[in-house]
Protein backbone atom coordinates (compact mmCIF):
# COMPACT_ATOMS: atom_id res chain seq x y z
CA UNK A 1 0.00 0.00 0.00
CA UNK A 2 1.39 3.37 -0.92
CA UNK A 3 1.11 6.49 1.12
CA UNK A 4 0.97 9.97 -0.27
CA UNK A 5 3.03 12.61 1.41
CA UNK A 6 1.69 16.15 0.86
CA UNK A 7 3.96 18.26 -1.32
CA UNK A 8 5.46 15.32 -3.22
CA UNK A 9 4.68 14.28 -6.74
CA UNK A 10 4.14 10.64 -7.43
CA UNK A 11 4.19 9.12 -10.86
CA UNK A 12 1.09 7.22 -11.79
CA UNK A 13 1.51 4.34 -14.19
CA UNK A 14 -1.44 3.47 -16.35
CA UNK A 15 -1.71 0.42 -18.57
CA UNK A 16 -1.05 1.11 -22.26
CA UNK A 17 -4.06 2.23 -24.24
CA UNK A 18 -4.84 0.13 -27.26
CA UNK A 19 -6.42 1.69 -30.30
CA UNK A 20 -9.71 0.21 -31.40
CA UNK A 21 -11.14 0.99 -34.82
CA UNK A 22 -14.83 0.51 -35.47
CA UNK A 23 -16.39 0.93 -38.87
CA UNK A 24 -19.26 3.37 -38.62
CA UNK A 25 -20.53 2.35 -42.02
CA UNK A 26 -19.71 -1.14 -43.27
CA UNK A 27 -17.82 -1.28 -46.52
CA UNK A 28 -20.23 -1.53 -49.42
CA UNK A 29 -20.19 -4.86 -51.23
CA UNK A 30 -21.36 -5.65 -54.74
CA UNK A 31 -23.43 -8.69 -55.59
CA UNK A 32 -22.45 -11.10 -58.33
CA UNK A 33 -25.31 -9.81 -60.47
CA UNK A 34 -24.21 -6.20 -60.06
CA UNK A 35 -20.63 -7.04 -60.99
CA UNK A 36 -21.81 -9.04 -64.00
CA UNK A 37 -24.00 -6.12 -65.16
CA UNK A 38 -21.19 -3.59 -64.74
CA UNK A 39 -18.58 -5.70 -66.53
CA UNK A 40 -20.70 -7.39 -69.16
CA UNK A 41 -19.26 -10.76 -68.11
CA UNK A 42 -21.36 -13.85 -67.52
CA UNK A 43 -21.76 -14.70 -63.82
CA UNK A 44 -20.35 -18.20 -64.44
CA UNK A 45 -17.15 -16.69 -65.87
CA UNK A 46 -16.85 -14.44 -62.81
CA UNK A 47 -17.32 -17.48 -60.56
CA UNK A 48 -14.53 -19.23 -62.50
CA UNK A 49 -12.22 -16.24 -61.99
CA UNK A 50 -12.97 -16.37 -58.25
CA UNK A 51 -12.28 -20.12 -58.14
CA UNK A 52 -8.97 -19.58 -59.95
CA UNK A 53 -7.98 -16.82 -57.52
CA UNK A 54 -7.86 -14.12 -60.20
CA UNK A 55 -10.41 -11.97 -58.37
CA UNK A 56 -11.18 -11.72 -54.66
CA UNK A 57 -14.66 -12.32 -53.30
CA UNK A 58 -16.28 -13.14 -49.99
CA UNK A 59 -19.49 -14.89 -49.07
CA UNK A 60 -22.35 -13.14 -47.33
CA UNK A 61 -24.46 -14.70 -44.57
CA UNK A 62 -26.57 -16.50 -47.19
CA UNK A 63 -23.48 -17.93 -48.92
CA UNK A 64 -23.70 -15.69 -52.01
CA UNK A 65 -20.58 -14.15 -53.53
CA UNK A 66 -20.03 -10.48 -52.71
CA UNK A 67 -17.29 -8.28 -54.10
CA UNK A 68 -15.38 -5.15 -53.16
CA UNK A 69 -16.34 -1.95 -55.00
CA UNK A 70 -13.18 -2.18 -57.13
CA UNK A 71 -14.04 -5.67 -58.44
CA UNK A 72 -15.32 -4.46 -61.85
CA UNK A 73 -12.00 -2.70 -62.48
CA UNK A 74 -10.05 -5.79 -61.42
CA UNK A 75 -12.18 -7.95 -63.72
CA UNK A 76 -11.56 -5.51 -66.55
CA UNK A 77 -7.83 -5.94 -65.98
CA UNK A 78 -8.18 -9.73 -66.13
CA UNK A 79 -10.22 -9.52 -69.33
CA UNK A 80 -7.71 -7.16 -70.98
CA UNK A 81 -4.91 -9.60 -70.22
CA UNK A 82 -6.95 -12.56 -71.47
CA UNK A 83 -8.20 -11.03 -74.71
CA UNK A 84 -5.51 -8.46 -75.47
CA UNK A 85 -2.48 -10.61 -74.80
CA UNK A 86 -4.11 -14.03 -75.30
CA UNK A 87 -2.84 -15.20 -71.92
CA UNK A 88 -4.15 -18.36 -70.26
CA UNK A 89 -5.51 -18.19 -66.71
CA UNK A 90 -2.28 -19.37 -65.05
CA UNK A 91 -0.32 -16.68 -66.91
CA UNK A 92 -2.86 -14.04 -65.95
CA UNK A 93 -2.39 -14.91 -62.27
CA UNK A 94 1.37 -14.57 -62.61
CA UNK A 95 1.13 -11.25 -64.46
CA UNK A 96 -1.31 -9.87 -61.88
CA UNK A 97 1.05 -10.87 -59.06
CA UNK A 98 3.97 -9.19 -60.82
CA UNK A 99 1.99 -6.01 -61.51
CA UNK A 100 0.91 -5.84 -57.85
CA UNK A 101 4.53 -6.29 -56.77
CA UNK A 102 5.66 -3.52 -59.12
CA UNK A 103 2.99 -1.21 -57.68
CA UNK A 104 4.23 -1.92 -54.14
CA UNK A 105 7.86 -1.28 -55.09
CA UNK A 106 7.03 1.96 -56.90
CA UNK A 107 4.98 3.16 -53.92
CA UNK A 108 7.89 2.37 -51.59
CA UNK A 109 10.24 4.34 -53.83
CA UNK A 110 7.89 7.33 -53.83
CA UNK A 111 7.63 7.22 -50.02
CA UNK A 112 11.41 7.01 -49.64
CA UNK A 113 11.91 10.08 -51.80
CA UNK A 114 14.41 8.32 -54.04
CA UNK A 115 14.27 9.73 -57.55
CA UNK A 116 15.48 8.06 -60.68
CA UNK A 117 16.67 9.80 -63.80
CA UNK A 118 14.59 7.33 -65.77
CA UNK A 119 10.90 8.11 -66.28
CA UNK A 120 8.55 5.51 -64.80
CA UNK A 121 7.72 2.80 -67.30
CA UNK A 122 4.10 2.53 -66.21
Amino acid sequence: MSTHVPGTVTATHYPPVTSVHHELVPARRLTLETVADRTGLHPDLIRRFVALGLIDAERDAAGRLVFAPDAPAALGRVERLRTGLCLNYASIGLVLDLLDRIDLLEAALRRSGVRSEEPPWT
